[in-house]
């Protein structure tokens, strides 16, 4: 374990999440983008988080996350409302679609780090303005490993700002889609490889339901998604999946083709439990137990009994 007061790093948005679901309603549910991933990351690492909410931001929020072990010195309370995003899904859950966005004081969010934070040796940009993500990499030192994620929004509307921050980082962690559209190329390992170009040297590609694709200079590596009979809400689960894989290379104290790999079943694992139940709910009620039998199901999982011989 690391003993520099934050391992993990987590920078981007705290929201309420407002989500029609075929199964019901839910209003004012805890989420946004850091909140899953420092969340996820809590349980291998020490982990801190930086974002902004408003008035209307309950302690009892707040606490929640510091029971789950996340340092929120770094969450500012603006004057305002917290940023809300309402969404509806299909009812097969594999699509949604955005009814309302309201920044609110995320609108003005500039972060801010603590000094405590500024030696974060694994730093994890969740998906915000790329500007934002190079104005947190101008406050940090020497960080073993930096992650970011990034969505079809910034690709589209802030090329440049993405380019500037694509250059700075060691791995970019986007869905399919949006690996496709930053590159421009339809297969998945040309798209990756033409990202290499813009300067991550390790893309991962998550692929929801169908996993998640590694492309770094020791080739290809994939972990499949654990299989469900009940999924509930699939909101947050890639953020979690970055949060746990972080986590798991804080623990391990050192980025290598080996740990990687592993960590990736980490993110899986936790990923798979985000979507059991709405919002952050199971995340928050599960235990190191729950997780380590939930890896032991991955081994199975993928367990082919040795050499493929012909």
């Amino acid at each position: 374990m690391q003993s520099t007061r934050s391992s993990v790093l987590v920078v981007g948005s705290i929201a309420f999440d407002n989500l029609e679901m075929p199964h019901g309603t839910y209003e004012n549910v805890l989420g946004g983008a850091a909140t899953y991933s420092a969340i996820s990351a809590s349980f291998l690492a020490p982990t801190s988080i930086v974002g902004v909410v408003g008035n209307d931001f309950a302690d009892s929020h707040l606490q929640s996350l510091r029971t789950r072990g996340v340092d929120t010195m770094g969450i500012e309370r603006a004057s305002g409302k917290t940023f809300v995003w309402r969404g509806r899904y299909s009812d097969d859950l594999m699509s949604r679609v955005t009814l309302q966005t309201e920044l609110n004081v995320f609108a003005n969010f500039s972060p801010k780090l603590p000094d405590a934070y500024k030696k974060a040796p694994f730093l994890l940009l969740g998906n915000i303005h790329p500007a934002l993500q190079s104005i947190v990499l101008d406050q940090v030192t020497g960080p073993k490993l930096i992650a970011a994620d990034t969505m079809n929004f910034w690709i589209s509307g802030e090329p440049r700002a993405l380019d500037a921050m694509l250059k700075r980082i060691d791995l970019l962690i986007i869905n399919d889609e949006e690996a496709r559209e930053l590159s421009g190329i339809h297969n998945i390992p040309k798209a990756a490889a033409d990202i290499h170009k813009r300067g991550p040297k390790r893309v991962i590609v998550k692929r929801g339901e169908h996993g998640a694709l590694l492309f770094d200079s020791h080739g290809v590596f994939f972990t499949p998604a654990y299989p469900l009979e009940d999924v509930r809400d699939p909101t947050g689960a890639g953020d979690t999946f970055a949060g746990g894989l972080m986590g798991y290379l804080a623990r391990n104290g050192e980025v290598t083709p080996q740990s990687l790999r592993k960590a990736m079943f980490f993110g899986a694992a936790l990923a798979s439990f985000c979507v059991e139940d709405v919002g952050t709910k199971r995340l928050l009620g599960l235990t190191q137990v729950d997780l380590a039998k939930r890896l032991r199901q991955f081994v199975d999982l993928v367990d082919h009994g040795g050499p493929l011989d012909i």
